[in-house]
């Protein structure tokens, strides 16, 4: 029976007698009664809440306060507003403004001697605004946020010795968001907003009841978001139970709130140092600090400066007092801001860097837009961030981070894999409001092939507040267990600023050590960097896992209304970038004109202006600014940029024509310059190329006689126009046929009407500036314009003019030309739209109905083309109901297809037979003023014979790059030679779309790296078509004496020389479908 004595099988310790009635805990009662121990309301005075302090003081001699207001929202630096600034005495209670004001607080303090014998002293700071502690000598502390969150700084221990010590405030008069009224932050600011100083003291902290409380946060966590049948659970509730009696049977002492440490410690173990991560036991949740800020967007570009250095000052303080903490921080810019406006704090984050835990990440100049910018904008995000933080901190990142932009180019993970990326972080399809993004990490594949590794952290925010929750969802949420189980938290306040504080770090090593305690949670790790995590990824596909692929763009299903608001923003974008291109190339040529022996001024290729011009356009492609969802103070610091970079482009062009014997002039110009890579006439002036590709070409205009063009007006109103390729009819602005002639076929449905403008009632869900909603297609109304006039007729083109009326505050201005097809390679329609907007929260559209059905259409992206669903078969066909596009969309089936051309809008959409091209919106949030005003707008509608192929990628290449009219410059040697120095041949799917010189030749760098001992010359082609394509480099070696050509990455660094018989000039090369390829042509040294 058993086997024991008799003695212990008759003894036991369980009592005979009950001594009292227990009954069941009611679990949703001692659970409710949690909030009672740390939240306020009735019970706070009885809380832990009045024990986090010993002592308090303000005022008096122990806090003097005097405050220099700067006028003129002007925001000085410290030795101006402490130099030159008048102070006047202040205290608590004093409210300050306007919004965006400056005020300058010197803060004199005396710790009394009862206060100096506590354990901790803090400075406790709150005006319900941004501010930054300030050393009396000038060095940024600090940063603080206000409403109650990073309020304290502490100050030296030394300043207890009874003596009065003097430091500074700068205080912001924005929150952390800006300064939207009421409740909702993205309307646009209140310019009079005003903030009350209301904490300014020295406050004694009691530590130990300060970790009580995020020990019981933690654990009250556990206890409401642990699954109810679990023993974890209720553990968890009941120590969170017995710690409040504790508390409540000491009175709520020191010894109650020790002993209540002491029980916490059941649950959570040693938690009181970075240790707790040293226990051996395998994580697989890793978190990272992080501090998202967007360089532009509730606020203006002046303020971003100052939260870059308050949150990385935060940043800085907190590794000194937590060793594990690892923080990444993108955006080249930031860090450039930092190291010219904050240099003592720049070599703070320096040293941090070195020793590796200040980690810059992301390898881009800011954290931009993928969907608007032009492929060669993106190379230079790349090229321009990577060389930033080789410069400055030796080595590259092998990150790209973007969190937080809108939809992703399918031409990233190409572009990634040649700036020497091969992983890629974001989480904002997270965002989808249609469809849920299926996979956590995956393989990401371009359109050439090309893959990176991404993750998407599975907690679907980028600033977590590193709570119980965060680090549960981490596990819960991943969508990709098959292949891996690990992930990355991210946590930090973000967007506007601050990142991670000590409450985070502290409840992350409370969940650790309950993942190692009792288990149930996914054990978290703190310390380990981003490069560690996609290492160990990486070695994981290496040795066989297969992780899930993804083909193509990474589609947002939110936030389409960001092609298309904010038009003059987006007009910019578009003809600076082509400006640079002209730029470079012409620069180019004038940097390498062979020596003469006349006395033209010596030219140096002007790197440091075509820096900061692109500097300046890649900063205005920020993720908030390009796409329209920014306040209206970030539009006019945008429109000033612009202003400058059209300011020096237009004298950098001028000055690289003159080296090259020409100048501008539009009057009596004798030649176009075309510089793009392939014979063209201008549309707009008959003439013969007298060269083909790039080259000047003579301006002659041929006879009138030989003109196709024609003109019929009817007594209905209607007017048709031909010329020998189309026929078309005209009826109150809109086309209601139009015939191809040649192809002996009718391209407008009967009854539709083509050039069509159509409005839409637009108020998205919640986000104005950024959404359009697909219930806004069921508002479509037509827009009845007035009679059609004839206002040009002659060899130059037919123009038909058409005003139409809005309402009674706005207006369209829309002239339709049709040229001779005898002198155009491409022949269009063109429409040249002036448009007076004042409308609130309408849509403008217009639409091209066409006889032609294809369950695609094709869109150009950066480097190529995206085919997205012209039907709405599934979820996913819906989602895509407005879609992003370069300059070209279209919409063919076999042997003939229609092409809608444009000169700087990117919305669009097309539905069935029907093409849509977006005009403007008119939100009203952020920017109260959004789009208001006059536009003008270029668009074609290119129909072809045959399908998609060459002929539309270069009619939109030549719609948006006119050629300059120029004359030589007398007595002076004119270069013509020099436009035909570089040549394309070959494949005519293949573009050259740069040519520039390299960036450390010895006479362009500008030291930030080693420099080259030899010249040289960048040309970037890329396959626009999606085909195999073979092509040939030429130059003129009288001109360009080559000695060898190479294939580089975009950061230029040799892959390997290219081959090709050293007699002849040139070399032949093969593109793969959608490949960017990079030569350099290398020049004698020098």
């Amino acid at each position: 029976m058993g086997g024991g004595t008799e003695a212990n099988a008759l003894y036991s310790p369980y009592p005979q007698f009950v001594s009292r009635p227990k009954g069941k805990a009611i679990h949703n009662i001692i659970q409710d009664r949690l909030r009672q121990f740390t939240g306020g309301g009735q019970y706070q005075n009885q809380s832990l809440l009045p024990k986090l302090d010993e002592g308090r003081i303000s005022g008096g001699d122990a806090v003097k306060i005097s405050v220099y207001s700067v006028p003129n929202l002007a925001r000085p630096s410290f030795d101006e507003a402490v130099k030159k600034g008048t102070f006047k005495a202040t205290k608590k209670g004093e409210s300050f403004g306007p919004s965006w004001s400056t005020h300058w607080f010197k803060i004199t303090i005396k710790v009394p001697s009862d206060l100096a014998k506590k354990e901790h002293l803090e400075f406790h700071w709150d005006a319900n605004n941004e501010g930054l502690v300030w050393s009396e000598n000038g060095e940024p502390l600090q940063g603080l946020t206000g409403g109650g969150d990073r309020v304290e700084w502490i100050f030296p221990k030394s300043w207890r010795d009874g003596s009065a010590h003097t430091f500074y405030i700068e205080m912001a008069c924005n929150g952390m968001f800006g300064n939207a009224p009421g409740g909702d932050g993205n309307q646009p600011p209140d310019p009079n907003k005003y903030f009350q100083l209301n904490t300014a003291d020295i406050v004694a902290v009691n530590l130990e009841a300060r970790q009580l409380f995020v020990d019981f946060w933690i654990i009250g966590d556990a206890a409401r978001e642990l699954p109810q049948d679990s023993w974890q659970e209720h553990q968890a509730l009941q120590i969170c139970n017995d710690i409040m009696d504790a508390f409540i049977a000491g009175e709520g002492s020191q010894e109650s709130i020790l002993k209540g440490r002491e029980i916490a410690s059941k649950y959570l173990g040693d938690i009181n140092s970075h240790q707790v991560y040293d226990s051996g036991k395998e994580a697989i949740v890793f978190a990272v600090g992080h501090c998202h800020i967007d360089t532009c967007w509730l606020w203006p570009w002046a303020e971003t400066k100052r939260k870059v250095a308050r949150s990385w000052a935060n940043q800085c303080d907190l590794m000194d007092r937590y060793p594990e903490h690892r923080f990444v921080c993108s955006q080249a810019q930031q860090y450039k801001w930092l190291k010219q406006l904050y240099p003592a704090l720049w070599k703070r984050v320096s040293e941090k860097v070195h020793k590796g835990t200040f980690i810059p990440i992301g390898g881009s100049w800011v954290e931009h837009d993928t969907n608007l910018p032009s492929g060669e904008s993106l190379v230079r995000q790349f090229l321009y961030g990577q060389r930033f933080f080789e410069s400055n901190f030796g080595e590259r990142s092998k990150t790209f981070w973007l969190p937080d932009t809108f939809g992703y180019s399918s031409q990233l993970p190409q572009l990634c894999r040649l700036a020497g990326m091969s992983r890629f972080l974001t989480q904002k399809l997270s965002w989808n409001n249609i469809n849920k993004f299926p996979h956590t990490t995956f393989n990401w594949v371009g359109p050439d092939g090309s893959q990176v590794l991404c993750h998407m952290p599975p907690s679907e925010t980028y600033t977590a507040e590193a709570h119980f929750g965060d680090v549960r969802r981490s596990e819960t949420q991943h969508k990709s267990m098959d292949q891996d189980n690990t992930s990355l938290l991210v946590f930090g306040k973000g967007d506007g600023g601050g990142g991670p504080t000590f409450q985070m770090l502290e409840k992350l090593r409370r969940c650790r050590g309950i993942s190692d305690q009792v288990g149930l949670l996914p054990r978290v790790k703190v310390g380990n960097t981003v490069d560690e995590f996609f290492y160990n990824l990486e070695k994981k596909a290496a040795n066989g896992t297969e992780f899930t692929t993804w083909y193509g763009e990474l589609y947002f299903e939110l936030h389409r209304g960001t092609y298309t608001t904010q038009s003059n923003n987006k007009w910019n974008n578009r003809k600076t970038e082509i400006l640079m291109r002209d730029i470079e190339f012409i620069a180019t040529l004038a940097s390498l004109k062979p020596k003469s022996n006349n006395k033209s001024k010596s030219y140096s290729y002007p790197k440091k202006d075509i820096d900061d011009m692109w500097e300046g356009i890649l900063l205005c492609q920020f993720h908030d600014c390009l796409p329209g969802s920014s306040i209206e103070m970030c539009y006019r610091d945008s429109d000033k940029l612009y202003v400058g970079v059209w300011e020096t482009g237009k004298r950098l062009v001028k000055e690289a024509l003159e080296v090259l014997g020409f100048e501008v002039d539009e009057d009596e110009g004798q030649y176009m310059l075309n510089l793009l890579p392939w014979k063209r006439h201008d549309p707009s002036q008959l003439m013969s190329a007298q060269r083909a590709g790039l080259g000047a070409i003579t301006l002659g205009v041929d006879s009138p006689v030989d003109c196709d063009l024609k003109l019929i007006e009817h007594q209905d109103g209607s007017i048709v126009i031909s010329n020998e390729q189309f026929q078309i009819k005209v009826e109150n602005g809109a086309i209601t046929s139009l015939k191809d002639i040649r192809s002996s076929r009718e391209l407008i449905p009967d009854g539709e009407k083509a050039n069509q403008f159509v409005i839409f009632d637009d108020k998205p869900l919640f986000w104005q500036a950024w959404d359009v909603e697909v219930y806004h297609l069921n508002s479509r109304k037509e827009i009845k314009s007035g009679k059609t006039v004839v206002i040009k007729n002659d060899y130059n083109g037919i123009s038909l003019f058409t005003e139409t009326k809005i309402s009674d505050k706005s207006w369209i201005k829309n002239t339709i030309t049709l040229r001779s097809a005898s002198y155009n390679d491409y022949p269009y329609v063109e429409f040249d739209t002036e448009i007076e907007w004042q409308e609130t929260m309408k849509f403008l559209k217009v639409e091209f109905p066409v006889n032609i059905i294809n369950t695609e259409a094709s869109y150009e992206t950066q480097y190529g083309i995206v085919r997205r669903p012209t039907h709405y078969n599934t979820s996913w066909d819906m989602a895509k109901f407005e879609v992003c596009c370069h300059k070209w969309a279209d919409l063919s089936e076999y042997g003939y297809g229609v092409s809608i051309l444009n000169d700087s809008k990117y919305g669009f959409a097309t539905s069935g037979k029907t093409m849509r091209l977006s005009l403007l919106r008119s939100s009203k949030a952020p920017d109260g003023h959004a789009d208001m005003g006059r536009h003008h707008i270029k668009y074609a509608m290119y129909p072809h014979d045959g399908g998609l192929d060459h002929r539309t990628v270069r009619a939109a290449y030549e719609f948006n790059h006119p050629m300059r009219i120029i004359k030589p410059i007398p007595q002076r040697r004119s270069h013509f030679e020099a436009f035909q120095s570089v040549r394309l041949v070959g494949n005519p799917a293949i573009i050259l779309d740069c040519i520039k010189r390299g960036e450390d030749d010895p006479d362009v760098s500008r030291g930030e790296l080693p420099k080259r001992k030899a010249q040289s010359i960048i040309l970037r082609v890329y396959d626009s078509l999606g085909g195999t394509a073979k092509g040939t480099i030429e130059w003129d070696p009288d001109y360009l004496p080559v000695e060898g050509a190479f294939l580089t990455n975009i950061m230029e660094d040799d892959l390997h020389e290219v081959s090709y018989p050293k007699t002849t000039a040139s070399f032949d090369f093969i593109l793969r479908p959608f490949e960017v390829a990079t030569f350099r042509l290398q020049l004698p040294a020098i």
